[in-house]
């Protein structure tokens, strides 16, 4: 390689010039190393989908929701509120209603239940495996003060729904002042 002069630029800003050969082998080797690296996330990718699907969890507001790291299935669920009640719909496909067991404790909702396989089928059978079987649970903080004791629970094609009247807390009561 010849050494040219360099120019007013280089100078000022402490670069160098790169000669096309020079480019073209180092673009080169970047673009492998970058081959490389998408190899490795792409298997490791690979490796977490594969595993047990209660490991990839959904990121949830956590004011709001309570994770369970108990090795169960999280429910997926729906919470929104009307004028008078918050509303809870969560979707439980493969479950009985004597299986699922709804539980309000002070300001919680606590969902549970267990999906239990039809059929024994080997893992090396499998092509895909993404439906979670086994126990399961979700447990929601709620925004708002309820009624719990007018609180009700349905399912209908395959769909949960907890309705949850809410307590008239605004209300506002005049009081006598007495004077001793």
């Amino acid at each position: 390689m010849v050494k040219t002069k360099r120019s007013f630029f280089e100078k000022l800003t402490g670069s160098h010039r790169i000669e096309p050969e020079e480019y073209a082998e180092e673009t080169l080797e970047t673009n492998r190393g970058m081959q490389q690296l998408n190899n490795i996330y792409e298997e490791e990718a690979q490796e977490i989908l594969m595993s047990s699907p209660s490991s990839i969890k959904k990121d949830m507001n956590e004011e709001t929701f309570i994770s369970n790291d108990s090795g169960e299935g999280q429910l997926t669920i729906d919470v929104y509120q009307t004028d008078t009640e918050i509303v809870i719909k969560s979707t439980i496909a493969g479950v009985k209603p004597e299986d699922l067991d709804v539980t309000i404790n002070n300001d919680m909702v606590s969902i549970r239940g267990e999906r239990k396989r039809e059929e024994q089928v080997s893992e090396e059978n499998y092509y895909y495996q993404e439906c979670y079987w086994g126990n399961f649970s979700r447990s929601v903080i709620l925004p708002v003060d309820i009624i719990s004791e007018k609180s009700e629970a349905s399912m209908k094609n395959g769909i949960l729904t907890i309705r949850l009247p809410k307590s008239d807390t605004n209300k506002t009561k005049k009081i006598q002042v007495r004077g001793f």
